[in-house]
């Protein structure tokens, strides 16, 4: 629940009623849209390595399905409750859409801590989880893929689960390891995807990306990888942290060092010669993009205030609220929203789809100049929108993939 009072599924769809009032959508499209197409609740009981027996609750939820098999990750934290998962599904609609690749939206996840479970007690709760849905996914149905503290590992168990009873099956789901298929460049593909789209935003606006001081929050996959590319092009990364904790250095962080360390399994606040400070801290640092790569809602009303960035780019899901997104609005703050600034992931897993059907490898080169062609167009098209609407990134955003979802729910005939 947000400090707006709103569950996460009813603030994506704040956002989803101001780009559909831009577009005039129709009444009765408006409740096929807004609502989902199935949802899928399992018990998943797991033994420990101790003999102790957990029961875990798993979700699967599908959200829209006209413009292709349905698309989206796997998570698992305490939060992904179905109302979470409901969020992200729809989101993964608008984020498909948006960047033309014939995908739908979903997620999944289990409402569970993982830290401290072993690699078998995890494989146990994955195997168990996919024979859950294994009615629901499919190569041409539903491809999951990792998110939020799930990785190739996991998916490499899900293919294998779901394998055991339809035959070998690498297309049903991405992000996995290379030598079961996985794509040179998809581990990277999210967080390199934020930076095409800062490179993108900071051409429109006149930015110089060796001028630019970042934020980041959260240092996993996507923050790493943001930071390392943005490093890469000459932007100071002046602030980075972890779930324990964030350092801040307004000269410039050693990223290499960073990540070196955090493969290594340490903490960002590990790292010497760079002052302290709190997640909260960060996301009101002086800088001038602030990037929030990990968790939903934390630029919310009582905090938005004290942004000091000039932009807001959401590596995160849903990352800003409604009413933070309102005043960073009235305040001139741009805000590059999550279904088109983290849509680089979706994209690539689309690479890696089309590579497991086709049996054709693709080159780590020809993986991301593609996936930068594929970002560069989906934000001149926001860019566009916004300029000629006179509205905000994430209004446009939301109205292109409202656009392309409506259409082709209408030509299927769903109403």
């Amino acid at each position: 629940m947000t400090k707006e009072g709103l569950t996460a599924f009813q603030a994506v769809n704040v956002y989803f009623e101001e780009a559909a009032r831009l577009i005039d959508l129709d009444e009765e499209m408006y409740s096929i849209l807004t609502s989902t197409y199935r949802e899928i609740s399992v018990q998943i009981p797991v033994r420990l390595d101790n003999g102790d027996l957990i029961v875990a609750r798993g979700y699967r939820v599908q959200h829209n399905g006209a413009r292709g098999p349905y698309k989206g990750g796997i998570r698992y934290h305490p939060s992904a409750d179905l109302e979470e998962v409901r969020a992200l599904a729809s989101l993964m609609t608008w984020k498909t859409a948006l960047l033309d690749v014939p995908f739908g939206g979903a997620k999944g996840g289990i409402e569970i801590d993982p830290t401290g479970m072993s690699p078998g007690e995890l494989q146990r709760m994955t195997r168990r989880f996919t024979n859950g849905i294994a009615h629901v996914i499919g190569v041409y149905r539903d491809i999951p893929a990792p998110d939020m503290n799930t990785n190739a590992q996991t998916m490499a168990w899900m293919m294998d689960a779901f394998s055991a009873s339809h035959g070998y099956s690498p297309a049903i789901v991405t992000g996995k390891p290379l030598d079961l298929g996985g794509q040179p460049g998809r581990e990277q593909a999210t967080g390199r995807g934020v930076i095409y789209t800062l490179e993108a935003y900071a051409k429109t606006k006149g930015f110089v990306m060796r001028d630019l001081r970042i934020a980041i929050q959260g240092f996993g996959n996507v923050g790493s990888w943001a930071a390392a590319e943005a490093a890469d092009r000459g932007a100071r990364i002046v602030a980075v942290s972890d779930r324990f904790g964030g350092i801040h250095d307004p000269g410039g962080l050693d990223v290499s060092a960073l990540v070196q360390l955090s493969k290594a399994g340490g903490s960002v606040t590990d790292f010497p010669g760079a002052e302290a400070m709190s997640n909260e801290e960060l996301l009101v640092c002086a800088c001038d993009v602030l990037i929030p790569a990990a968790l939903g809602e934390v630029i919310d009303t009582d905090n938005a205030d004290a942004i000091q960035a000039r932009a807001v780019i959401e590596a995160a899901n849903y990352p800003v609220t409604p009413g933070a997104d309102k005043i960073l609005h009235d305040r001139g703050i741009d805000v590059v929203p999550d279904i088109l600034a983290n849509a680089g992931g979706v994209t690539g897993s689309y690479f890696e789809w089309t590579r497991n059907i086709q049996q054709m490898p693709w080159t780590e080169e020809k993986f991301n100049e593609v996936l930068a062609a594929y970002m560069h167009r989906a934000y001149v098209a926001v860019d566009a929108f916004t300029t000629e609407r006179g509205c905000t990134m994430r209004q446009a955003a939301f109205a292109i993939g409202i656009q392309r979802v409506a259409l082709a729910s209408r030509m299927r005939g769903y109403i």
